[in-house]
């Protein structure tokens, strides 16, 4: 008899725990929950947090989060206006403002993310496609580094100035996507360019011409520089000659006030004595002009023969 009471006050107890936990749920900060009764809402969603009751069985908390969620797209093939194709990889943040029209309309996140897929991708589209990529790629107008090219005045797609830029076009994809999801109980609270990039057979066009761009201004550089050693080496070599001819022209000075001042020597000497002087350039003469073989006839009165026959 008493295991009997004892089972039936078991049987109570599991009973009534059984009815607590389909009667009372908790719902946390981060968390909002919409009651359905046979599938169908019943109330207004529960936002504060806390214990919280609905009947058991027959009602159900359905959660969701009161947080920020994130999207992240899938990078797409876009077209822009001046016909640049290129890969654009977007994300956003949103987040759940209305669970009761959210639950109506589209159920679940994985259904809503879907959806969003659907809007924010084609809400880029439209956008990307309604401007240039000058316009998608830069946000300002700062200046840029002047490079060769811009310096000989070539027209380049970065010398373009922006009347948008990338930021205003993400601000526009934010504010139609906004309409779009209005009515869905979400708010897309951010939305940004993660990454953009040209298709793979634009980006081997575009490497072709910034290599061939680059080579062209190394040869600039190369014949450039080639100009100037050429330059360099004419100043060389006119700064020699003029250095040389300096040299020449001071040498043949000190060489003739050297001959000069010889020459006054001389005088002075000769004039002492001008028999020795006439004797010596004789016998200079006679030095430079016989050898072993010359055969030299005197006469009788020349000087030469009455210096030689002075000497014996």
């Amino acid at each position: 008899m008493k295991r009997l009471v004892i089972v039936f006050i078991l049987i109570g107890v599991l009973t009534v725990l059984l009815i607590l936990s389909g009667t009372v749920y908790v719902v946390y900060e981060t968390q909002q929950v919409v009651i359905t009764q046979f599938g169908e809402p019943v109330g207004e969603p529960v936002k504060e947090p806390g214990l919280h009751v609905k009947l058991p069985f027959v009602q159900i908390a359905n959660y969701f989060e009161k947080r920020f969620l994130e999207w992240d797209g899938d990078p797409n093939q876009i077209p822009t206006k001046d016909k640049r194709f290129i890969y654009v990889d977007t994300y956003a943040r949103w987040r759940i403002t209305d669970p009761l029209l959210f639950f109506q309309r589209l159920r679940d996140e994985p259904a809503a993310q879907s959806r969003l897929d659907d809007i924010l991708d084609g809400e880029t589209r439209n956008t990307v496609a309604k401007h240039n990529l000058i316009e998608v790629v830069r946000s300002t107008n700062r200046e840029f580094a002047v490079a060769v090219d811009l310096e000989q005045g070539e027209t380049t797609e970065v010398s373009k100035r922006i009347e948008s830029g990338r930021a205003k076009l993400a601000q526009q994809v934010l504010e139609s996507a906004a309409r779009r999801t209005a009515d869905l109980g979400i708010e897309v609270l951010d939305f940004r360019f993660k990454r953009i990039e040209y298709v793979e057979e634009v980006q081997k066009e575009v490497y072709s011409r910034m290599i061939s761009e680059r080579n062209r201004i190394a040869e600039q550089f190369r014949s450039e520089g080639a100009g100037e050693a050429a330059r360099i080496s004419g100043e060389k070599d006119r700064e020699l000659k003029v250095i040389t001819s300096e040299a020449y022209r001071q040498a043949q000075e000190i060489k003739g006030r050297a001959d000069a001042k010889a020459t006054e020597i001389y005088a002075r000497a000769h004039g002492q004595d001008p028999a020795f002087y006439r004797f010596q350039k004789s016998m200079e003469t006679l030095r430079q002009t016989l050898d072993a073989d010359t055969v030299l006839v005197l006469t009788t009165d020349g000087d030469l023969l009455r210096y030689l026959q002075g000497t014996q």
